[in-house]
């Protein structure tokens, strides 16, 4: 009797660790995914000089260029969250690394600018379908931890995105840019991988077929309260992704390797933020987190601007690793309070906000620093933090 009750016991408890391990490796199979997609996000920034070079282009075409990118990958997320969210096909997760390498990575084999900017928006829709679908993925995997898988799973696309430039420019030095797509063999490895894993997941099952905006509109308001400070956070992290090498080399006097390098950790930071952000929303919950990431981040901004030498990137580093503590803690808030269309939400709460953000932004920012200065502007953004601070004091508790 006693060997049976133990055979009882014990087989319940390796369903369960069988369970968990299927999760963990989901989940590391779609942190790499996102890894793979954000590498190749990135990669326009550091093709746009031999872009540029290669076909003639103006400045006001190679922004047109990046604002596409912008768009088709960012803007247009809360698409494809409504999609995943309508038809739960696992396609929206499983396919965007390959067509995201695929054509970003096609951009020195085309004969003109017209075609660099249909290769960008059709790349585009890669990192955009991958996004939405594979967060409430992300989640619904993690069991009690959601905070800590979040933070692991767009830490993951953070280290991607910082790493994409360093990618591609080692790319075109051994290659060249008529080779560059060389550069897709990760992304179609990825899907491959995806592919192989029968990633099926049993929470699709419990969700019936359709989109239904009612749980939206039953929590539009603290959905908006999130929604504005993502945003807020976005404009200082999408300014300084875009502006911060340019201002470091023309008024800092660095060189462009060394400007790129300081760019590189303060993302870097950003992603181990990411990480400790969850796990401390896990525990603290995610309000308290957003009111101290906000609040603490300005003053290492602030004394970025003030101060030169390694304290100053030093104060960069620190603030970017404050600062994007929120990143999974805003889009675990934002799906726990319409857990039903947790794709749409997440979409809102990442790539509409990130896009929104630079769409708005990236013009006024080079605008106004033709009539002051890169220094004026950027260390005035350091105000939005604060601002964000304030609204999410009005977020439920």
């Amino acid at each position: 009797m006693s060997i049976q009750h133990s055979a009882a016991v014990d087989e319940p408890q390796s369903a369960i660790d069988a369970a968990r391990r299927a999760s963990v490796l989901t989940l590391v199979l779609l942190s790499c995914g996102h890894f793979t997609v954000d590498l190749y996000s990135s990669a326009l920034g550091a093709l746009q000089p031999l872009l540029v070079e290669e076909f003639g282009l103006t400045l006001a075409r190679a922004g047109i260029l990046s604002g596409v990118l912008v768009f088709s990958a960012s803007v247009a997320q809360p698409l494809y969250g409504y999609l995943s969210d309508r038809f739960h096909s696992r396609i929206f997760t499983v396919a965007a690394p390959a067509i995201a390498a695929v054509f970003i990575s096609s951009m020195g084999l085309v004969p003109s600018y017209y075609w660099l900017l249909l290769l960008v928006l059709l790349g585009g829709v890669g990192v955009a379908s991958f996004h939405p679908q594979a967060s409430a993925w992300a989640v619904k995997e993690a069991g009690e931890r959601p905070g800590l898988a979040m933070g692991f799973f767009i830490s993951a696309g953070a280290l991607g995105f910082a790493l994409g430039p360093t990618y591609f420019s080692a790319m075109i030095s051994l290659w060249g840019l008529g080779s560059l797509h060389w550069a897709a063999l990760p992304g179609l490895a990825m899907t491959g991988l995806l592919m192989l894993k029968p990633l099926r997941p049993a929470w699709q099952a419990r969700h019936r077929r359709g989109f239904d905006w009612r749980p939206l509109a039953a929590v539009w308001k603290p959905l908006s309260l999130l929604y504005m400070t993502v945003f807020l956070r976005s404009i200082l992290q999408i300014a300084f992704a875009q502006f911060l090498p340019l201002y470091l080399h023309r008024e800092r006097g660095y060189s462009i390797a060394s400007a790129g390098l300081v760019l590189s950790a303060f993302l870097a930071a950003g992603a181990a933020g990411g990480v400790l952000g969850g796990r401390m929303a896990d525990r603290f919950g995610g309000r308290r987190i957003i009111l101290f990431s906000m609040i603490f981040s300005a003053p290492f901004f602030a004394l970025f601007f003030l101060s030169s030498g390694w304290p100053s990137v030093a104060f960069l580093v620190a603030g970017g690793f404050i600062l994007l503590f929120t990143i999974p803690v805003n889009v675990v808030m934002a799906q726990q309070l319409a857990p039903s269309q947790s794709g749409t939400v997440s979409a809102l709460m990442m790539g509409f906000a990130w896009g929104m953000a630079g769409v708005v932004f990236i013009p006024i920012i080079g605008f106004a620093a033709d009539a002051f200065s890169l220094h004026a502007v950027l260390a005035c953004l350091t105000v939005f933090p604060v601002i964000g601070f304030f609204l999410a004091l009005r977020v439920p508790r």
